[in-house]
Parts: structure tokens; C-alpha cells; sequence
């Protein structure tokens, strides 16, 4: 039995997520076996494993070696472990995405704008202030500046309802690395007003400065989640850092 594409794995994730969110698996229930799993969804073995990661890194499931896996509290995760635009995180999980525009305007380039992306001060940026939303509900405020040659593609994109990741994908504009910043923040009065929350609620505010596969910047973003709605996951390795992978080995006297 052979995959469709390496998307395939993320249908059985969003299929099991809604299993999971249906009760049809509640939480400190364990999993059916790779072995059922892939003959319920007419995939292979390898597919199932894959989804099982995905909501692994979500924190949907605990495993233990030689035990079936079991299921954790719903939760709305997004993980770093990968470059996902919000549209792609939100389908993942069984969510709609959508978006509202509040701003959309070419403006001159601010002190951190234009350190973020390679201009220089009062250089023409694209900037765009828009909500986005979890099956209707406002979770997420984007300020996003762009570089004029990014920007103007935003007029190919349906912002209500399209992802721009996705959709500038297809015009040559990838979207390969990003720096996150991730502190606390109080909802301002304007942060509440966009969001439909009162002033002073908690927020998650990320930084994200994304590059191209070149190191060209793309985006200078500060958005700001609503605390009790997303969280985030880091998944490190020891393995990751130079200083371990160029350690000699050690050898016996």
C-alpha cells in the first residue's frame, strides 16, 4: 500500500483529532494499533505513525514504548517544530480558518520595520492588520509589514478567507525560515476591541521576522494570541547542537 503525497498523513491527523473531539476516543482512552488504524483509513502503517506524531507534538497523546497510545485533554497547540502557516495549523487541528482586515495600507517603513526587513527608515513598507479566527471566533491579531515586491502580491489574496503563505507560494514567494520572539502582553484597548475581549486580558505576542530560502526578509510580524485559546510547542534535541555533533567520540584508554 503506497501514500499520496506526504499531505496524506495530515488527513488521518485531522480525521483522529476529530474522532478524539467527538468522543469517539476519550481522553485516557487508548488508540486503536497502527495495524487498525491503517486498515480503517485505507493508508499504510508508516502514514498512521506519522499522524500519530503530529498530535504527539500537539500534545493530544501520551505513548510509552511497546504501549498503545494514549489520549490527552483536547488541546489548540501549535508547534515550531515546522514552518505552518496559521491557515495550514488551523485545519490540522479541525478548525476553520478565516481572517478580517482592519488595515491595509502602504506606509513608510518604522525603526523596527526596517531593521527587520533590510530598509531603511521611511522606505515604503505594505503593513496589514488583520484578526484572524477559529471557526468564527477571534483568537489572533496579525501586524504584518512587508516589502513592497511581497506586499503588492497581497492583492491576489483573498484575506477573509485564504492563507497568504499559501497563496504566495504559488507566485515564487516561499516562506522557508522564521525567528520567533515569544513574550506576554496585556490587551490594549485596541487589541480588545479587535478581539472582542476586555482590555487587560492575557496575551501570547510572538515576533517573527521570515526569510526566504536565500535569507531575504519576506514579513516583520508581531502578532498577539488570546492566552486561554493557543498555546505553543518547542520540541528541542540535544542532538540539534553543533557543539554536540562535532564532539569526537570518546574512546577507551
Amino acid at each position: 500500500m503506497t501514500d499520496q503525497g506526504d499531505a496524506l498523513y495530515l488527513d488521518v491527523a485531522v480525521r483522529l483529532r476529530k474522532a478524539i473531539a467527538d468522543g469517539v476516543f476519550p481522553p485516557g482512552s487508548r488508540l486503536p494499533s497502527e495495524h487498525v488504524l491503517a486498515q480503517e483509513y485505507g493508508v499504510s502503517r508508516n502514514t498512521v505513525r506519522r499522524a500519530m506524531e503530529v498530535l504527539r507534538e500537539d500534545g493530544l497523546m501520551a505513548s510509552q514504548q511497546g504501549a498503545r497510545r494514549t489520549v490527552l485533554a483536547l488541546p489548540r497547540l501549535q508547534s515550531f517544530g515546522e514552518l505552518r502557516s496559521f491557515s495550514r495549523w488551523a485545519r490540522s487541528i479541525g478548525e476553520v480558518p478565516s481572517g478580517r482586515v482592519d488595515v491595509l495600507e502602504r506606509r513608510p517603513a518604522d525603526l523596527a520595520q526596517a531593521h527587520a526587513l533590510g530598509l531603511r527608515p521611511g522606505d515604503p513598507v505594505v503593513y496589514l492588520v488583520r484578526v484572524r479566527l477559529l471557526t468564527g471566533v477571534p483568537v489572533m491579531i496579525e501586524r504584518t509589514a512587508y516589502p513592497e515586491r511581497v506586499g503588492a502580491l497581497l492583492s491576489l489574496v483573498d484575506l477573509e478567507r485564504e492563507s497568504i503563505c499559501e497563496r504566495l507560494e504559488e507566485h515564487g514567494i516561499a516562506f522557508a525560515h522564521a525567528e520567533h520572539t515569544i513574550d506576554a502582553a496585556g490587551a490594549d484597548a485596541e487589541d480588545a476591541r479587535l478581539l472582542e475581549i476586555p482590555a487587560g486580558t492575557a496575551l501570547l505576542r510572538e515576533r517573527r521576522r521570515s526569510t526566504d530560502h536565500q535569507g531575504r526578509p519576506l514579513e516583520w510580524s508581531q502578532d498577539r494570541y488570546v492566552g486561554d485559546a493557543v498555546a505553543f510547542t518547542i520540541r528541542n534535541s540535544v542532538a540539534a547542537s553543533p557543539l554536540v555533533r562535532d564532539r569526537p567520540p570518546v574512546t577507551g584508554k
